[in-house]
């Protein structure tokens, strides 16, 4: 202590401590990063993961805070990225919702970023052209098994119940 260091002061297992928490946040901020590095997260898949890891819940909040602060978690943009990207597959707004809801990102987030992109979507316009590259693989099906078919897919994908009712009366 004749230095006047803090760190003398302190007993060994508080220290011990402070090294066991700064590897969990080193050991966290790896893995985050790693994650990353392939595509944005939401806040709750990245405390998910790193919850399933067995690390310790101080060293989960400071790692999502760290990277809150530098911005790389930040579920606005997270939603928006996702939702370009499933509108690109094509999925519908119904799936694309659903998935968000599953990655935790809050309800309003999610509304928000499906009103920036409405302008340039056209949900009639992509499920009649999904149904048109669909047919191709039910030649010599009967219409009405083709109508299932096709419904099913659509439905799956996402998109809403009125529009594949429109788009397959035209069938």
């Amino acid at each position: 202590q004749a230095c006047g260091c803090w760190l003398h002061s302190l007993k060994f297992s508080t220290m011990a401590q402070f090294v066991s928490q700064d590897k969990n946040f080193c050991k966290a901020r790896n893995i985050v990063f790693r994650l990353l590095k392939f595509r944005l997260r939401s806040e709750q898949e990245l405390r998910d993961t790193l919850t399933a890891k067995s690390l310790p819940a101080p060293a989960v909040e400071q790692t999502i805070r760290y990277f809150k602060d530098i911005d790389l978690i930040n579920d606005r943009v997270f939603a928006q990225q996702w939702i370009s990207s499933r509108l690109k597959k094509p999925f519908g707004l119904n799936r694309i919702q659903l998935e968000l809801k599953k990655k935790g990102i809050e309800a309003d987030i999610i509304q928000e970023a499906i009103r920036k992109i409405m302008d340039d979507y056209d949900e009639q316009a992509i499920v009649t052209g999904l149904m048109q590259h669909r047919l191709n693989q039910y030649k010599g099906v009967d219409t009405d098994k083709i109508k299932q078919r096709m419904y099913g897919y659509l439905l799956r994908r996402g998109f809403n119940s009125n529009i594949i009712f429109k788009a397959i009366k035209t069938l």
